[in-house]
């Protein structure tokens, strides 16, 4: 049986959908932002950088003048009682958001005998607490629309904790389980909630956990590097791009049936640890 190309392309297109896109700055966060803004989405970036969030702004795509409106948002995610303010005065002002990508910067590493309980505070507030400000004041606009997508940004963490990273391995397990509630509670209005799980993938992040790492081993960067690709049936660090196609997929209309998974984008480093 032969496929309709127009049909495949419609089934991706996001014209007509606002996207909320979460550390859209640098990294795999501009990069969801890219590809939603090239699939027709109206997308708004978010960040602490207001000038950072202009610059990307100007940089976004338009795939058709008529009906997309990107804009930014500066808020700090640090504070989830002003991000409820904002995110919600918003949407009252602009309109539903559809797509939410939430993505922030990942708790400091160390190991988790030396973090302080502080830290773990700090970090659900940002990750779980924050999320769960921005899903409330947008559900009812996907409920309206009976179509939503919240897909959160993660780590292979979630599946194995990765040495030195005490905090963000609890932190990230609590983001992928509060999302699959999600998923099972609002899956009846059309709304989905998926978490990815990036492996080793070329951001700022990336080279500041190999940097701490030679630092700590009294080592190179080369050589944590080379560690670091042995473990990669890929043989490869991913692209920020590579992550965004798949958030760009499950944000569209042909991830309809795809909910409350926990999805990794790692080259198969995951399936060589199982």
């Amino acid at each position: 049986m032969s496929v309709d190309s127009s049909v495949m392309l419609q089934s991706m297109s996001l014209m007509g959908k606002h996207a909320l896109v979460g550390g859209a700055t640098q990294g795999i966060g501009r990069a969801c932002a890219v590809a939603l803004a090239q699939a027709g989405a109206s997308v708004t970036v978010v960040g602490r950088d207001a000038v950072a969030l202009e610059q990307v702004l100007a940089q976004l795509p338009l795939a058709n003048s008529a009906s997309q409106k990107h804009r930014a948002l500066c808020m700090d995610y640090s504070d989830w009682r002003a991000v409820a303010k904002i995110v919600g005065e918003f949407v009252a002002a602009h309109g539903a958001v559809h797509i939410v990508v939430h993505n922030t910067g990942g708790p400091a590493a160390g190991p988790i005998a030396n973090a302080a309980p502080e830290d773990f505070a700090r970090g659900f507030e940002m990750h779980v607490l924050t999320g769960q400000a921005i899903v409330q004041a947008c559900v009812p606009g996907m409920q309206a629309a009976k179509f939503g997508r919240i897909i959160n940004i993660a780590s292979t963490s979630v599946v194995t904790p990765i040495r030195g990273l005490g905090v963000s391995n609890t932190i990230r397990a609590a983001i992928a389980n509060w999302s699959r509630t999600i998923a099972g509670e609002l899956g009846a209005f059309g709304i989905t909630a998926n978490t990815v799980l990036p492996g080793f993938t070329r951001t700022a992040r990336l080279d500041s956990l190999f940097k701490g790492r030679a630092t700590k081993n009294s080592s190179t960067i080369e050589a944590v590097e080379r560690e670091a690709l042995a473990t990669i049936p890929a043989g490869r660090f991913g692209e920020a791009s590579e992550i965004a196609s798949v958030v760009l997929f499950l944000a569209s209309p042909a991830a309809s049936y795809v909910n409350g998974i926990n999805l990794p984008v790692d080259g198969g480093r995951l399936a060589m640890q199982s």
